[in-house]
């Protein structure tokens, strides 16, 4: 049978050559399909036929048994049909029901006022519970009164400030109210109880404690009943915590922050031959020898106040203990951090071995304290700070070093006088034969010397100071040792630049050397791995890298001396506007403005000549005072070229302004020959070199060629070097020179020669 639950591919009626899953069928195709299908109908008659032939018995005992279920369930109609007819010619089952449902009724009626009567039951015991636990606390028996509270609560479930459970009786929330009043009076019975058993006389610097209370005409409750009482409704908590914010406040924080050794003195008084009072003194010494015992003094007065606490106090019971300690330790540890611990942290390497003396003291005091259970067993806050030494040295260490970095960067000035300005010059004149004067130093990767604030060669050598600690030290000490180097190296970084700003807005020496600095520490920085890194200890030395800090020094220098530049060059601009184009210039009003303009730039660019020539390194000198000079001469020429067929006098006066201001500017020009002789070139290529690396220079010049030797420049190439066009040229010779054959015949001639 198993070809009948087996479904049919049409791809097996087929062979694979007849079809294709990509196109459809073709009519012989499908008359294939429909013959072979047929075939495979008949096949499966066939095999059903047989099936059953074979399995007759089996398929006539079924059909006989599904005969007599078919008999069966007639059978079983009939009697349920007789017995509904008898049951409706007799209406018995009427008055059954009638009785039952009156069975019911009566039934839920007791019911309901068996839960009433037991309510009514409860609510009377509840409420002479309550009324109870007020007459036991108002005779003085508050431990039987905090116990009736206590089980009225679980009765009542009260749970906090949540309503009551909904479809609960009224009455039940009328009773939660009283419970909570009943509460709130206990608790503050309680309350003016241990405010009058702890009392604290700051006066006579002493601690009292009460064994004997009154209270709202209660007289004659011991302590140690007031304390069961409010362990019993909980409310301990409650109680110690303004005694045990009065202890930290007036006994425990004066003891640890007093500079001189104090002790206690303990003192109790009887009535009838008990005790009624205990009094904890606090007795300032006098004895110098006890200053340097700051260690034991300071844990033993600390125990001898915890034990007073434990004996008189919480009267030896290590559950109120507990609750007394889990209030005030946490104060308490912190205080002793503050004011002993942090302060005897080793301040150099090789003090840290004596430190072993206060982590034994310590160890030793908190196991006092869980002796008494005033901390739990697992507690060990001023264990883990000792013994974690190593880093509280180096974070001590660390704030110093920053501290230090911070402070000598704040108090730099940024001003070198007068007299070292000129010693640097004369160095620089005479070269390595000198000392290097103050300020100076040399580049770690260059030839040059670098003139720099005092502050970058401190923070230099103090970061010196802590990398060799770095390699002096463990791992642990070492890695805040790094980070603090690095830190100190960003503080330049972060202080300098915010504290020098309105300096950096001007033409100054402090923006230059600020721009010093930045070179002098990027190069430092790129050296400091290659002389510490092999010495540091091997844990850290793949995760410590300096050389990330180097460009941005680098970008700093370099962003800070563009600042300057342009600031040099927007003066620069403004006098020259004021020559209002150098026109009619042989005019006295309009010479004197076009003069005055020219002094205006004289004056900015030997200004920033005096400035920037000693402070500079020679390369950057020159390479910022030609792209000044530049910008003044490429205006100039600018506006000379604007200018429209000059008069004879007018071309005189504007060559006299124009010589008038390169003799002005000689010291500046030849400091440039100088720095450019400096750096290996001949003498007669100086003014070459000068012209080249200030192409402008040459167009000024230009005013004091005749225009034969113009076109002649022209012709040769001399004057498109100088960065003119044909057009220039040719604009100039028609506004200097009057028309003529002449005239005309260069300006062929330039034409002519046209490079552009």
């Amino acid at each position: 049978m198993d070809v009948l639950f087996n479904s049919i591919d049409v791809r097996d009626l087929l062979s694979s050559h007849d079809v294709d899953d990509s196109s459809p069928l073709s009519a012989p195709d499908l008359r294939l399909l429909i013959d072979r299908l047929q075939i495979q109908s008949l096949h499966i008659k066939s095999k059903v036929h047989d099936y059953i032939l074979s399995h007759h018995a089996d398929f006539a005992s079924l059909f006989a048994q599904c005969s007599d279920a078919v008999s069966a369930s007639h059978r079983l109609s009939d009697h349920l049909s007789d017995l509904l007819r008898l049951t409706s010619d007799h209406p018995i089952d009427v008055e059954i029901r009638d009785a039952t449902a009156e069975i019911g009724r009566k039934r839920k009626e007791a019911r309901e006022k068996r839960e009433v009567l037991e309510l009514v039951r409860v609510v009377l015991e509840l409420s002479e519970e309550l009324r109870g636990a007020r007459e036991d606390l108002r005779a003085g028996r508050v431990v039987e009164a905090a116990e009736k509270v206590r089980g009225l609560k679980v009765a009542l479930r009260v749970r906090g400030d949540a309503e009551g459970e909904e479809g609960e009786p009224v009455v039940y929330g009328l009773l939660r109210k009283e419970w909570r009043e009943c509460f709130e009076e206990i608790q503050d019975l309680l309350a003016r109880f241990m405010e009058r058993a702890v009392q604290f006389q700051q006066q006579q610097n002493e601690v009292r404690v009460n064994y004997l209370l009154s209270s709202n005409g209660i007289d004659g409750v011991e302590l140690h009943m007031i304390l069961k009482a409010m362990e019993v409704v909980g409310l301990l908590d409650y109680g110690f915590a303004k005694v045990a914010d009065k202890m930290i406040k007036y006994v425990i924080a004066p003891a640890l922050k007093c500079q001189s050794h104090v002790s206690f003195a303990e003192e109790t008084n009887q009535e009838n031959g008990h005790v009624s009072e205990a009094i904890l003194r606090i007795v300032p010494s006098s004895d110098p020898k006890n200053e340097n015992v700051q260690g034991e003094s300071i844990f033993s007065a600390t125990i001898q106040i915890i034990k007073f606490i434990h004996r008189s106090l919480c009267l030896e019971n290590g559950a109120w203990m507990q609750y007394f300690g889990r209030l005030t330790w946490p104060r308490m540890s912190e205080l002793i951090i503050t004011n002993f611990l942090s302060k005897v942290v080793p301040d150099d390497a090789s003090k840290i071995a004596d430190f072993q003396r206060i982590i034994k003291l310590t160890s030793e005091f908190e196991t006092t304290l869980k002796e008494m259970m005033f901390i739990s067993n697992d507690e060990d806050r001023l264990s883990s700070f000792t013994d974690n030494v190593e880093v509280h040295f180096a974070a001590r260490k660390k704030v110093e070093i920053l501290a230090k970095a911070r402070n000598l960067l704040l108090q730099s000035d940024f001003i070198i006088p007068q007299d070292h300005t000129r010693k640097v010059t004369e160095f620089k004149n005479v070269g390595a034969a000198q000392s290097f004067p103050d300020h100076v130093v040399e580049l770690l990767f260059s030839s040059e010397s670098c003139v720099v604030s005092k502050a970058a060669p401190q923070l230099m050598e103090l970061v010196h100071h802590t990398l060799k600690d770095v390699c002096l030290s463990s791992p642990r000490v070492a890695w805040e040792f790094y980070h603090a180097a690095r830190d100190a190296l960003l503080l330049y970084e972060a202080i300098v630049p915010v504290k020098q700003e309105r300096k950096l807005e001007g033409i100054n020496q402090v923006a230059v050397l600020i721009h010093n600095d930045c070179l002098y520490l990027s190069q430092e920085i790129l050296g400091l791995s290659f002389e510490y890194r092999s010495g540091f200890p091997s844990s850290i030395k793949e995760f410590t890298v300096f050389v990330d800090l180097a460009p941005r020094f680098q970008l700093m220098a370099e962003e800070i001396l563009q600042r300057q530049i342009q600031l040099v060059i927007y003066n620069l601009k403004e006098a020259i506007d004021g020559a209002d184009g150098f026109q009619n210039t042989h005019q006295i009003q309009q010479y004197e403005s076009a003069k005055f303009g020219i002094d205006q730039v004289v004056f900015i660019l030997e200004k920033v000549h005096i400035i920037w020539e000693p402070l500079l390194l020679p390369s950057t000198y020159k390479r910022s005072m030609c792209t000044v000079l530049e910008s003044v001469f490429c205006r100039m020429t600018k506006d000379i070229l604007l200018l429209d067929d000059m008069a004879a006098e007018e071309t005189i006066q504007l060559q006299r302004l124009i010589h008038l201001m390169l003799e002005s500017l000689s010291s500046l020009l030849n400091s440039l020959n100088t720095t450019t002789s400096q750096t290996g070139k001949s003498h007669e290529n100086l003014t070459h070199s000068l012209d080249y690396l200030v192409p402008s220079l040459g167009k000024i010049h230009l005013l004091d060629l005749p225009l034969k030797s113009i076109t002649e420049a022209w012709e040769s190439g001399e004057l498109v070097s100088c960065g003119f066009t044909s057009s220039e040229v040719e604009d100039f010779v028609r506004a200097i020179f009057t028309d003529s054959p002449l005239r005309r015949d260069s300006l062929w001639r330039i034409e002519s020669a046209s490079f552009y």
